[in-house]
């Protein structure tokens, strides 16, 4: 039989072998898988355990919630508040960070997360996910405040998501590649399925919204022509157009099989960078994208190299097979010239 490698077993050799994983990172990374087990039982019991539907309020963006978003971001600040790994925590579901009480020990690691991404499909039993960041607290640092949680990409000791579809799969990376862990339900334990995650630099799909064309911008606007105008057209090939609504889904489908996902900025409110957030959305997904071998830019930067001005700034998306994520952002800089 192949032997069966449990998510805290391949952080451990990780941490033991590589050195890798700190033994703090290592248990906040455990605490927040378990968090997404609790968090996937919800889900799947969807009316049943009435959790679906609106909970008559809204986010810090504006956002009506469902109730499974409160009902998701309570169990990951109360699985993560007490195990002293962290500091201190942002959500997209909470309008400031959420300090550690002072009834528990600090310390020294910075979550932010996404608690139920996608979670306009929840009620129409669509993959929906939880997206996370982990970011170590700036050294010197005397108290906690949002300031310290502003730090470009690049400074995140871990990241990942989990997808709650016909599997529940836990991402993840630590700086050294992608793995994935599919949740045993039967064990309760999410076991390593596929390690060394690789996009492909070519893709014949895409992934983007079509019903926001008339708003785009005109690099956006070339490229989804090229790419429809198929065999007969410029690029030589015919593509494919996917399109879920979810983040968590559509990215996924990508480190499976490759793809490019866009999110871009447009004419609807054109003092906004872009749709998606920066913090706990873009940047971990980057990180992953990055770490498989793909690409990530706001169509002209490379997103983890974005320093964050506010916690919950929006970006302009590109991310997935490297070739086609620099072509986008390649028309984007020429028509900037």
């Amino acid at each position: 039989m192949t032997r069966r490698i449990s998510l805290t077993q391949y952080l451990i050799e990780q941490q033991r072998q590589h050195g890798h994983i700190p033994q703090e990172l290592r248990l906040l990374i455990e605490v927040v898988a378990r968090a997404c087990k609790r968090i996937a039982i919800s889900v799947n019991k969807g009316a049943l355990g009435d959790v679906l539907g609106t909970a008559g309020s809204e986010n810090v963006q504006g956002e009506v919630q469902k109730k499974l978003d409160i009902i998701a971001n309570e169990v990951l600040i109360e699985a993560n508040e007490w195990g002293g790994h962290l500091a201190a925590m942002a959500s997209e579901e909470m309008e400031g960070i959420y300090l550690v009480p002072n009834r528990f020990p600090q310390g020294e690691y910075l979550l932010m997360f996404d608690p139920l991404d996608g979670s306009s499909n929840i009620d129409v039993n669509v993959s929906i996910g939880t997206i996370f960041s982990v970011l170590k607290k700036p050294e010197g640092s005397k108290g906690i405040s949002e300031d310290d949680f502003l730090q470009p990409g690049s400074a995140q000791a871990a990241a990942g998501y989990c997808v709650y579809g016909p599997q529940t799969t836990l991402v993840l990376t630590v700086g050294d590649g992608v793995a994935m862990f599919t949740l045993d339900r039967e064990q309760g334990s999410f076991v390593l399925t596929q390690e060394d995650v690789k996009i492909p630099e070519d893709t014949k799909e895409f992934a983007i919204n079509m019903s926001n064309m008339r708003h785009w911008d005109a690099p956006v606007k070339r490229y989804i022509d090229e790419c429809l105008a198929g065999e007969e057209g410029p690029r030589g090939k015919n593509f494919n157009m996917r399109w879920i609504a979810s983040m968590v889904a559509d990215v996924h489908r990508i480190l499976t099989r490759g793809g490019v996902f866009m999110y871009p900025w447009d004419k609807r409110e054109p003092n906004k960078a872009g749709k998606l957030r920066l913090m706990y959305e873009a940047n971990p997904m980057a990180f992953l994208v990055e770490q498989a071998g793909g690409a990530a830019t706001n169509a002209r930067e490379r997103i983890m190299d974005l320093k964050p001005t506010k916690l919950h700034e929006r970006v302009a998306v590109v991310l997935g097979s490297k070739n086609e994520v620099e072509r986008v952002t390649r028309y984007h800089l020429e028509q900037a010239q």
